[in-house]
């Protein structure tokens, strides 16, 4: 199965696109969602339209909270993740259990042989990308991923990010495209 872009809204595609300043590929749908609307989370294809495998399900498009993320890897907090990680063992066996739902989800939209073990972020042994582990949280919901969870907790503790609070730009969210907001009433974007 390929699936491309154009089977996304068209609103969403202009907006994901404006995200991430290029065009994406093999993208299935938004998985999360801004409180205004807006894509934070697409969902890509396993393959991707050119034969690629594509391990990463989730993927991050918020610029927000992107920008968050990078910025939590930059004061290198992934390595007192992986200290968690290798100290706590409830943790470690939820993140094993995390990977193994990205996994199962994954191939219950595409089997494709060359990625069958890999997921994503780093899962299960450690922490390799907070934007990864961060989408498959927003994506799945909370309790799924405990890593992803610490990283949305921290970007909201430390003023990075807030999913409960618009960030979005001009040209990033539902009504700079249709002149009127997805969520109605809502007037806290940026």
């Amino acid at each position: 199965m390929s699936v491309d872009i154009s089977d996304a809204e068209a609103i969403d595609r202009a907006i994901v696109e404006r995200q991430l300043g290029r065009v994406p590929r093999g993208v299935l749908g938004i998985a999360a969602r801004c409180v205004c609307g807006a894509p934070l989370v697409v969902s890509t294809a396993p393959r991707l339209p050119d034969g690629t495998p594509f391990p990463t399900l989730y993927y991050l498009s918020h610029p927000a909270a992107v920008k968050g993320c990078s910025t939590l890897e930059a004061q290198q907090w992934m390595d007192e993740l992986n200290t968690l990680l290798a100290e706590d063992s409830t943790i470690a066996k939820h993140y094993w259990n995390a990977h193994q739902d990205y996994i199962d989800t994954r191939e219950s939209i595409e089997k494709v042989p060359e990625i069958a073990h890999f997921s994503a972020g780093g899962m299960p042994q450690r922490v390799k990308c907070l934007h990864a582990l961060l989408a498959h949280t927003l994506a799945a919901g909370p309790g799924v991923n405990p890593i992803g969870d610490l990283v949305l907790e921290r970007l909201v503790k430390d003023g990075l990010w807030d999913h409960d609070t618009c960030r979005c730009v001009d040209g990033q969210r539902p009504g700079d495209f249709t002149g009127e907001n997805l969520v109605s009433g809502r007037t806290d974007c940026d």
